[in-house]
């Protein structure tokens, strides 16, 4: 039988391993009830030292606000640029793309700007600044969606001009605030998930491009589920168990270094 103290620093390891701990699961590896599990959990919320979640724990506050696009274009920008270049080899010639908001999916862009080589691309975006990016080149034929302009990702959050469109796209790029194991594919609002389904209806493949900083997270609007997805580029830093279990969703992670 593991004490109180014990039991409390497995949490905390497991926590630390896998970045969320699930209280079923280490109730049934620690040998005791749920309810015990629940109040060792409530303890280390009340010190600080995790964050409560219903039916499991977090290291953090998993809830994210919406922030501004150039707050995040500088956070992880060595991650982000590891992510689109390997994002950027997967775009081939004559490909129909769909590029969602948000800075990874905006360096997903540059890195496409920087191909000399790509000839005939259909862009469909609601990023304004991927759009004013890539009309730069003519090799480029860029669909700017219409809407409300949000002042944070600076993109249009409306979807009412899809059912004006008649295309279906290759690849959807797509770039997300949250990735969580029960929350699922989320973003910081309702608009904009909602705008994403509309994506990913249209979409034959929709692979997420997301640091590891986005594993764990939960974003105010969610987008879908892993079944919905078909691949997920991130790096290294990703928990090994949460990259496990999308993979067991039937998604195709690719990981990089």
């Amino acid at each position: 039988m593991h004490s109180i103290a014990e039991r409390h620093k497995i949490i905390l390891e497991t926590l630390n391993k896998n970045g969320f701990v699930k209280i079923t699961d280490i109730a049934q590896e620690l040998g005791v009830t749920t309810v015990t599990i629940r109040k060792d959990i409530k303890i280390l919320a009340d010190k600080g030292l995790l964050y409560k979640v219903h039916g499991s724990a977090r290291a953090v506050n998993p809830h994210v606000s919406d922030i501004n696009f150039n707050i995040k274009n500088a956070t992880n920008m060595g991650n982000k640029n590891k992510i689109a270049q390997q994002m950027a080899v997967l775009v081939e010639d004559n490909d129909s793309l769909i590029i969602s908001s948000g800075s990874t999916a905006y360096t997903v862009a540059t890195h496409l700007l920087n191909n000399m080589s790509l000839k005939n691309i259909n862009v469909v975006t609601s990023s304004l600044k991927v759009a004013v990016l890539l009309s730069e080149n003519a090799a480029f034929n860029v669909i700017q969606l219409g809407g409300q302009v949000s002042h944070t990702s600076l993109s249009t959050l409306t979807n009412e001009q899809w059912g004006g469109f008649d295309f279906i796209c290759n690849k959807f790029i797509l770039g997300v605030d949250g990735i969580d194991i029960e929350a699922g594919i989320s973003t910081s609002t309702v608009e904009e998930a909602r705008l994403t389904q509309k994506m990913i209806e249209r979409s034959t493949k929709t692979i997420v491009v997301a640091d590891s900083s986005k594993f764990g997270v939960r974003g105010f609007g969610r987008i879908c589920g892993f079944e919905d997805i078909d691949m997920l580029i991130t790096d290294s830093g990703a928990p090994k168990q949460m990259i496990e279990m999308i993979e067991d969703a039937g998604v195709e992670v690719v990981i990089v270094d």
